[in-house]
């Protein structure tokens, strides 16, 4: 198999060699076809995560087609397709495991972060984990569900049933909620990078009714807002733009620093919550929402061995909705 590996922090990704791996008990092995490029890649790249294992394969939006099974698993055969998130293992025996809340494991393994991911030409997988994709749809088109998708659908739970939802960062996550919220039936507000034109373009062609600079007010306050930028100034600013009784989401699993702001700002009742990971139900809930919301992503396709490429791409704001490497 060949790999794109994360060495040491503060290092480019290299091009390895490596002897095929062989999956263990309960696991699978895939060959990879697509794994998106998501904004947590960079976190792991940029050493922005604590604990990173090196070294590492980047990656955990993929898909894929299973060419070996390990013994035990009864739920992939031989040439499935999968799709294979971020959380990638969970103990099943903590507290939050027992509660029904797996994406609060004490001790997971996170695809592309403690356990090998996707910028490579195959993975191991734990078969638990490895959601199956069927036919239907194209492989490009479908990698950025699995993270971006899956953690947008999370997030716009947790948003409540808001009437007027701001999107803040409309990039990967962005533009595949603001889809399923209309589909919903809601209005969509999106917020971006000051100048962003061409994300503001996208998200009107997605329907949102309004279009903007972070820093900018909507014409009439929010029921609720989605932060997926992991820039802290958007907090106090998310929070200012929502009602009273508002809830405001952080869905990223990394921020900087959150600036001070008056206690104003979030008085009222207004609400500031995170997310954290996913549950293998809401994948499964979602990609069954996903093509009955008609969701389309919209994609770029590079080679595998571009990843340091399209990394600093995404670093610099020049990624236009998702990215993904093809092996």
């Amino acid at each position: 198999m060949h790999a794109m590996v994360l060495p040491a922090p503060g290092t480019p990704l290299r091009l390895e060699e490596r002897a095929d791996p062989a999956p263990g008990n309960g696991e699978i092995r895939v060959k990879v076809i697509a794994c998106g490029v998501c904004r947590t890649d960079l976190h792991v790249v940029d050493a922005e995560l604590p604990n990173i294992r090196y070294p590492i394969i980047p990656g955990h939006e993929i898909v894929g087609r299973v060419d070996l099974v390990g013994e035990n698993v009864t739920t992939h055969r031989l040439g499935d397709r999968v799709g294979i998130p971020w959380l990638g293992y969970t103990c099943g025996t903590c507290r939050f495991c027992k509660e029904g809340m797996e994406n609060l494991c004490d001790r997971p393994l996170f695809t592309g972060y403690t356990r090998d991911g996707g910028f490579a030409s195959h993975t191991i997988a734990d078969a638990r984990y490895a959601f199956p994709l069927g036919e239907d749809g194209d492989d490009v088109s479908i990698a950025p569900l699995l993270c971006a998708g899956l953690i947008g659908w999370r997030s716009l739970v947790m948003a409540g049933k808001a009437e007027r939802l701001g999107i803040y960062g409309f990039g990967a996550a962005g533009h595949i909620v603001a889809q399923i919220a209309r589909w919903q039936g809601r209005s969509v507000y999106a917020f971006t990078r000051g100048g962003d034109s061409a994300a503001q373009n996208l998200a009107r062609k997605l329907g949102a009714v309004w279009a903007g600079a972070s820093g900018e007010l909507p014409n009439e306050p929010l029921d609720a807002a989605i932060i997926y930028a992991p820039a802290g100034e958007l907090v106090p600013a998310a929070l200012r733009a929502v009602r009273k009784g508002g809830r405001v989401v952080c869905a990223g699993i990394h921020m900087s620093d959150i600036p001070s702001f008056p206690y104003q700002l979030l008085w009222e009742e207004r609400e500031l919550v995170s997310v954290a990971n996913l549950t293998r139900q809401d994948g499964l809930d979602f990609l069954k929402v996903a093509p009955q919301a008609g969701v389309r992503t919209e994609t770029t396709a590079f080679p595998l061995v571009e990843a340091n490429d399209v990394l600093t791409r995404l670093r610099t704001g020049q990624v236009l909705g998702a990215a993904v490497l093809v092996s």
